[in-house]
């Protein structure tokens, strides 16, 4: 199986990169400006990055059509995700309170990302903008007391979205959540 993180300038994509390969998981990181075409994967993973999500003009390569046109579970992390839930309709920009470091995790919908969980965990935060609502084809997972999106699916294709960094050793839980979503790639597979 193989799934690549897609660069987006994150500072932690070497992170993602090297827990897919923890998992054994054949992995590359690849250019945001990858031709979907070219492709080859099970799975992606959109890393954070730096562009701010509040620029309506921001755009993150090609995202939108390995969003439209992969037929391929999507993981997006930070602006990856941000990117994910603008793009089917959700409201996004500047953060009223930016998070940095810990905060606790509400999990409010187990499904796919957040099985074998608990309801209530410490993450890690790096952001000045987030995601203020979702599109109607959106599900909201989980929460924190200052953001009020910090992870979500799509109703109908396989793409999910987390505001924090599961990636690095400081989120709980987050090798579960990795392990969880190389679940839906294999799952996908069949």
């Amino acid at each position: 199986m193989k799934i690549d993180v897609v660069d987006n300038g994150g500072q932690w994509t070497h992170r993602e990169w090297r827990m897919l390969k923890s998992f054994e998981i054949d992995s590359n990181i690849i250019s945001n400006e990858t031709p979907v075409e070219e492709l080859e994967v099970h799975g992606l993973v959109l890393s954070g990055g730096s562009p701010r999500i509040s620029d309506k003009n921001m755009r993150l390569g090609r995202t939108e059509d390995y969003l439209e046109k992969g037929d391929i579970p999507i993981l997006g992390i930070c602006v990856g995700a941000q990117f994910m839930a603008r793009h089917f309709g959700g409201v996004t920009g500047s953060a009223k309170n930016p998070e940095y470091g810990k905060t606790s995790l509400k999990v409010i919908e187990k499904d796919d990302l957040f099985i074998d969980t608990p309801d209530e965990f410490i993450v890690w935060e790096s952001h000045n903008d987030e995601i203020k609502e979702l599109g109607p084809e959106m599900i909201k997972l989980a929460f924190s007391e200052s953001c009020p999106v910090q992870a979500f699916k799509h109703k109908n294709k396989r793409l999910y979205g987390v505001q924090f960094h599961p990636e690095v050793e400081h989120t709980e839980h987050g090798r579960k959540i990795f392990e969880n979503f190389i679940d839906v790639c294999r799952d996908s597979k069949r």
